[in-house]
């Protein structure tokens, strides 16, 4: 899907889980490598199994950042048009180790960091060290692909991913993959599992372009253009499959708000055969 160097691998052959200094090494556990293995092949299953009939916009030339709403990401990351890199940006919450071992099964270098609004949860996080990371990859030519809404409010690009793009000079594509056979969960970001031997359908949205001298003002008018450049794509990408957009309801609020609104407790799910 992107261009730039191969990713690392380890010596038995599987990719490495980390594009970072030594110490950031990521070695997972036999539980966490059994999991990634068996999850991988399952993505692998299901994006080989999927018809994509739609696929909408045009592959970046060069290294981009490509930015997914948080719950969507899973078929975007196994669903690649093509085998040039990516290096993903992966939570360093406990789930995260297994998400970065699957990542990097799919062929993608992993970055691990994210964002938060709180200074000091960010720092927790290691934001500023994932950030570094992901302009260096990006100056090396490879792409970066990264979720844009900051857990737990889904659905409102945080402004990271601009200052991503402000430093880096790469545009921001919106990135969406999804498919007509899948669980919906009723979770904070309506996250997607995607079943195999569904319609699917590929949206990359038009291209969100940060100028070296923009103003805060500016780079603000630019976090909503992009939130509504995603928004757009996912709805397009559910309708090419005759679906609606499983998050379209949110109220972009925290999780709690999302779940008092909706009503819907945060075990609830609906499968789609």
């Amino acid at each position: 899907m992107m261009s730039g160097a191969s990713p690392h691998r380890a010596a038995d052959g599987a990719p490495s889980a980390c594009e970072t200094p030594s110490e950031d090494r990521f070695n997972p556990p036999l539980a966490i490598r059994a999991g990634s293995f068996a999850l991988a092949g399952y993505l692998r299953l299901v994006a080989r199994t999927t018809r994509f009939g739609v696929r909408r916009g045009r592959q970046p030339d060069g290294a981009a950042i490509f930015a997914m709403w948080h719950g969507q990401q899973l078929l975007s990351f196994a669903a690649r048009m093509d085998e040039r890199p990516v290096a993903a940006l992966v939570s360093t919450h406990r789930d995260g180790a297994l998400i970065g071992a699957v990542c990097a099964r799919l062929g993608l270098t992993v970055i691990h960091g994210s964002g938060a609004e709180d200074p000091r949860q960010a720092r927790r996080k290691r934001g500023a060290f994932a950030f570094r990371a992901m302009l260096r990859v990006l100056a090396d030519g490879t792409s970066v692909a990264l979720t844009a809404d900051v857990p737990k409010r889904a659905r409102i690009c945080g402004p990271g991913i601009i200052r991503l793009a402000l430093h880096s000079g790469r545009p921001i594509y919106p990135l969406v993959a999804v498919t007509s056979r899948r669980i919906d969960l009723a979770n904070w970001d309506r996250a997607s599992i995607p079943l195999p031997f569904g319609r699917g359908a590929i949206v990359i949205g038009e291209p969100v372009l940060v100028p070296s001298d923009a103003t805060a003002g500016h780079c603000e008018d630019l976090r909503g253009r992009l939130e509504a450049a995603l928004d757009d794509a996912i709805a397009a990408a559910y309708g090419a499959i005759g679906h609606r957009d499983p998050g379209a309801g949110l109220i972009q609020g925290t999780a709690g708000e999302q779940e008092a609104a909706t009503g819907l407790s945060r075990r609830a799910f609906h499968v789609y055969r």
